[in-house]
């Protein structure tokens, strides 16, 4: 209270007003619009740098942010390489390089795993030319734990996401597509392999496809665990099919300002851009 002298009457309506928001915030699965803050929530966020598409979630305890996207009003694309052929290599460089080219995204976020040398485990597709092909190989790691999946935008816009070797057998010839893995629900079923709530948890991001044909980004703020972030994807998000991008490594951009910054680095990047009237 800023002044001394306050009457016992706003007290009370204060209290109750504090009860109320804290309240709202521990309703699991809620949307809300909370204000919002960085990874490390030490800054407020401007009306201006979260855009609409975007809403910020408590679920299971942890906040998250739900980016919901329709590919008949937005453009999507994966970018990886710069002018030079080189890897961008983080979020923010992939997005700086796209603004320094009148090609300011809406937000922007890791999309993708890759090895020691920046190259993309799997398959990873950009403007129609596989820069590295699709694997059924085995492995360690979260990639390796099968089913995997591929996320990918067809040439007409839309986008999908499918289990590995039905989008091989699929045929699709995509515009943009990264392989990743663990896919997290499948046909509405979360992922056989992931336990309830695993120990091991990390701030976590991926992408899903909802029955209407629309694109879910989704980042949390706080580590969760995969079988957590598959029940964010499937009973908050409401989709189908979703696939794991990355865990620890993930960041968020909105615009040019990096919202969720992992400061690791990142090989392919899922841009969302406001489509250009002809």
């Amino acid at each position: 209270m800023r002044k001394r002298r306050t009457g016992y009457f706003v007290l009370i309506l204060l209290a109750a007003a504090g009860v109320s928001a804290l309240w709202t915030a521990m309703l699991p699965g809620k949307l809300s619009d909370p204000g919002g803050t960085g990874q490390n929530g030490d800054r407020n966020m401007t009306v201006s740098e979260k855009p609409e598409i975007c809403q910020e979630t408590l679920f299971e305890g942890a906040r998250a942010i739900i980016c919901v996207i329709d590919p008949a009003v937005h453009d999507i694309a994966l970018v990886y390489l710069g002018a030079d052929g080189r890897p961008h290599g983080s979020v923010p460089l992939a997005v700086a390089a796209l603004a320094a080219e009148a090609r300011r995204p809406i937000l922007a976020m890791n999309a993708g795993m890759y090895h020691g040398d920046m190259t993309p485990v799997g398959l990873y597709v950009e403007n129609g030319a596989e820069l590295s092909p699709l694997t059924t190989d085995d492995g360690l790691g979260n990639f390796f734990l099968k089913p995997n999946g591929v996320f990918f935008i067809r040439p007409d816009g839309s986008a999908g996401v499918m289990e590995t070797e039905a989008y091989q057998s699929a045929g699709i010839a995509a515009q943009f597509a990264s392989q990743s893995g663990p896919m997290l629900v499948i046909d509405g079923e979360i992922h056989p392999r992931f336990l309830p709530d695993g120990t091991t948890k990390y701030i976590r991001n991926g992408a899903g496809v909802r029955a209407d044909g629309k694109l879910v980004l989704a980042i949390t703020r706080d580590p969760v665990s995969l079988g957590s972030f598959a029940r964010l994807f499937r009973q908050v998000a409401n989709c189908p099919n979703a696939l794991f991008f990355d865990g620890a490594v993930s960041s968020l951009a909105w615009g040019s300002t990096m919202e969720i910054d992992s400061g690791e680095p990142a090989g392919p990047v899922v841009a969302v851009f406001e489509r250009l009237e002809d």
